[in-house]
């Protein structure tokens, strides 16, 4: 059995709905990542998610939530005196921001075990985490992270890592900086969006965003580039040019890159080139963002996600 494992921070989400009021889901960069790979992979792939979260009840329906839909949560870890982190979601023309309310946060625990770190890590086909990830730990527990994934890498993973930018997480922009570096150095995957790059790094092209990932050694990057043109480079192929799939109606951005991210990785471990991987996850997160929250079940013809 393949497995495919996201790492990261899942939290209580409440996503406005269209009537004013809000409906409480559950989702997370990671998770989402998690989920959508979930809906394209075949009964020959468990999806597991690893985290830590409380033993309150707030933790019980995650967990519950995550296997309901059909995430194995044997890769989560479980304290006592904590619990799991909440945000809400305000939409202003398709466009989102989000307020959070984390401070209990199990998930900033990630890194606190070790060796429990590295027996969830071990043996899985795919690996995928993101600078949400790292930016939740303290700059000491992102080296232990960083080393056990470097150890997974060795030991035959897939490793991906989307930069995926959320400065207020970050102790300064240079803490930041060396985050992002930091994750990819570990990386085999790396998908940053340009718009990211060009603010924390002053990234002039998409091709200047490739050069810095490919010099800490990323075998293939793609770059997300909003409804403009995708660079894509893989090692032994070199770059290509993608153009994303055409939306006209955004109704919620939420979870475009996460979609795309989990679009891309299914795609890429089924043999097909970075180039296509991209393409399949572009028309992936253009039917998401027509969609409100994060999860689009619809998309997959189960519905609406609780």
């Amino acid at each position: 059995m393949n497995r495919f494992l996201c790492l990261g921070e899942c939290m209580v989400e409440l996503a406005p709905t269209s009537d004013g009021l809000y409906r409480m889901g559950y989702a997370g960069d990671t998770f989402n990542c998690a989920w959508y790979a979930r809906q394209l992979l075949g009964d020959d792939w468990t999806v597991q998610y690893g985290t830590v979260v409380g033993q309150d009840a707030a933790s019980d329906g995650m967990l519950e939530y995550m296997e309901n839909h059909g995430i194995d949560t044997s890769t989560i870890r479980r304290v006592p005196d904590r619990t799991v982190g909440l945000y809400s979601i305000q939409l202003k023309n398709g466009e989102r921001s989000f307020s959070y309310w984390r401070g209990e946060a199990a998930a900033r625990l990630l890194a606190d075990d070790e060796a429990w770190l590295d027996s969830i890590l071990k043996d899985r086909q795919v690996i995928q985490f993101s600078g949400i990830t790292l930016a939740i730990l303290s700059p000491e527990k992102r080296q232990v992270l960083a080393r056990a994934l470097a150890r997974a890498r060795e030991g035959g993973a897939l490793v991906a890592f989307d930069t995926n930018l959320r400065p207020k997480l970050w102790e300064s922009e240079q803490a930041m900086r060396d985050g992002l570096v930091l994750g990819a150095s570990v990386a085999d995957v790396v998908l940053p969006s340009f718009d990211e790059e060009e603010a924390c790094f002053g990234d002039k092209t998409q091709a200047d965003t490739i050069a810095r990932y490919r010099e800490v050694g990323a075998k293939v990057i793609a770059v997300k580039n909003g409804k403009d043109t995708c660079h894509v480079w893989a090692e032994g192929v070199g770059e290509s040019l993608v153009t994303p799939a055409v939306v006209t109606n955004v109704v919620d951005s939420t979870a475009a890159g996460d979609s795309f991210a989990g679009g891309f990785l299914v795609t890429l471990v089924q043999g097909a080139t970075a180039a296509e991987a991209t393409k399949e996850a572009s028309e992936l997160a253009a039917q998401v963002i027509q969609r409100r929250g994060a999860l689009a079940p619809d998309i997959f013809g189960k519905g609406h996600a609780t």
